[in-house]
C-alpha cells in the first residue's frame, strides 16, 4: 500500500463530496509506441503478478513492414490498495485575524465548496493557492483504489462515464450535465467534461489512459486510523 496526492479540479471535488464519482481516468505518459513504428493494431494484456511486476500490463504490436513484435510494459504508479490524497484549490487562514498562512494551525477554506469562491481575491479578503501547493494535513479526501485498467479513452461505457461524476438531469433521467450547461447522454456528456479539463482535440487524440476505480472517505488520509482507533 502507497500513499500518494492525486488532483482533482473543483467539478470533480464537488462530485466526489456528492457520493457520484468513483472513477478516475488518467493518460498514460508516455503513450504505447510513441515513435510511431508500429502498425497502428495494439493489443494488450495484464502481466501476472510477481516481484518484479505487483501489476502491469504489456503492450505488443507488430513493426511497421511486419517481421518483428514490438513489446513494451505499463506499470501503473497507482495500484489496487493505494490511498490517494484528493488536491484541490484552497487557503489556509490564521485564526483571529484570518490571514492567509503556511502553518497547519489554521482554518482551511476550499473553492470547490466556498460561496464566496467566485468573488475576486479583493472582495473575497484573501486569494486561493493552486491544488498542486496543497499540503497531505489539509486534505479533506481520502481514496482507496480497488481496481485498475488500462484502456482507450473512447473504450469507456455510459456505466464508467456515470461513474466518472457527470451529474445527471433532474428531468431526464437519461441525460447528464454538460460543462456548456445542456445535457446529453453519458459518454457523451463525459467527452465534453473531458475536452473542458483537457482542451480542444484531447477526447479525438483517444489517448491510452489508466482508469481507477476507488472508494471515497470523507476524511483527511491521517485522521482515518485515528478515528478508527
Amino acid at each position: 500500500m502507497t500513499d500518494r496526492p492525486i488532483l482533482f479540479s473543483g467539478p470533480m471535488v464537488r462530485a466526489l463530496l456528492d457520493g457520484r464519482k468513483t472513477q478516475t481516468r488518467r493518460v498514460i505518459k508516455p503513450q504505447p509506441f510513441a515513435s510511431g513504428y508500429h502498425d497502428g493494431e495494439i493489443e494488450i494484456n495484464v502481466i501476472p503478478a510477481s516481484d518484479q511486476y505487483p501489476k502491469a500490463f504489456r503492450f505488443n504490436a507488430n513493426a511497421v513492414g511486419g517481421g518483428a513484435i514490438l513489446e513494451e510494459v505499463f506499470e501503473p504508479r497507482i495500484n489496487a490498495g493505494d490511498r490517494l490524497w484528493a488536491r484541490e484549490t484552497w487557503q489556509g487562514l490564521s485564526f483571529g485575524d484570518y490571514q492567509p498562512t503556511k502553518s497547519s494551525l489554521c482554518e482551511v477554506r476550499y473553492a470547490a465548496t466556498d460561496p464566496c469562491a467566485d468573488l475576486d481575491a479583493e472582495a473575497r479578503g484573501y486569494p486561493w493557492r493552486p491544488s498542486i501547493f496543497m499540503p497531505r494535513w489539509a486534505s479533506r479526501l481520502t481514496l482507496i483504489v480497488t481496481d485498475v485498467r488500462v484502456e482507450r479513452l473512447q473504450d469507456i461505457s455510459d456505466a464508467d462515464s456515470i461513474a466518472e461524476g457527470i451529474e445527471q438531469s433532474a428531468k431526464f433521467q437519461d441525460r447528464y450535465l454538460t460543462p456548456a450547461g445542456d445535457y446529453a447522454v453519458p459518454k457523451v456528456a463525459y467527452q465534453r467534461l473531458w475536452e473542458n479539463i483537457n482542451g480542444k482535440g484531447a477526447w479525438e487524440a483517444n489517448p491510452w489512459v489508466a482508469a481507477y476505480t476507488f472508494t471515497v472517505i470523507k476524511q483527511n488520509i491521517d485522521q482515518i486510523e485515528k478515528v478508527a482507533a
